[in-house]
């Protein structure tokens, strides 16, 4: 089965460094296939027979922290279900110099709609979209710094996300679907 490991945290503002090269052997050693990274931000395609997402990311974090020697968060998806996050990101979303539209991947333990209630979205200002499985948000970019989403930075909730921007995402995408056909 093929799925997406999304690591949080590594490689960003000089903390938690790997070396994509040596991730993928890690991925390898313990015996995923088909592994490939894309960027430096710990996106890994891979395959496995083992059916348990909680059972997949239990193994990845135990093996990354016996080879980096850090504690990194691990989420795993499936290619069906990043399929249905994707096609629930609105086309015109985009990540460039007028908007910024970002993916908001949700720990198991906190991916229910009721999530949104610890958020402060200003309605006028921010799109925020609940899919299982993450948030999906959007905004203008000259009104960053008016949103009420920049309140999720440091909360709790903010630790039981990994956030990829819609780019990204769409990419991972691409790349999960020519590797599984």
């Amino acid at each position: 089965m093929g799925y997406i490991a999304l690591l949080r945290g590594i490689n960003v503002g000089g903390k938690n460094k790997i070396d994509m090269k040596l991730l993928k052997q890690t991925f390898e050693r313990v015996g995923m296939n088909d592994v490939r990274t894309y960027i430096n931000t710990g996106n890994i395609i891979f395959s496995s027979k083992i059916t348990s997402k909680m059972e997949l990311s239990r193994i990845l974090e135990e093996a990354i922290q016996l080879d980096f020697d850090l504690n990194i968060r691990v989420v795993i998806r499936t290619v069906d279900e990043f399929k249905v996050i994707i096609n629930s990101i609105p086309d015109s979303w985009k990540n460039d110099k007028d908007m910024k539209s970002d993916v908001m991947f949700l720990w198991d333990e906190v991916d229910d709609e009721s999530v949104l209630t610890n958020l402060v979205i200003k309605p006028d200002i921010d799109t925020v979209i609940y899919v299982p499985g993450a948030i999906l948000w959007s905004i203008e970019k000259k009104n960053v710094n008016k949103s009420g989403m920049i309140k999720i930075v440091g909360s709790k909730l903010y630790k039981q996300v990994t956030v990829r921007n819609v780019n990204t995402a769409r990419k991972i995408y691409e790349l999960m679907q020519v590797q599984n056909n």
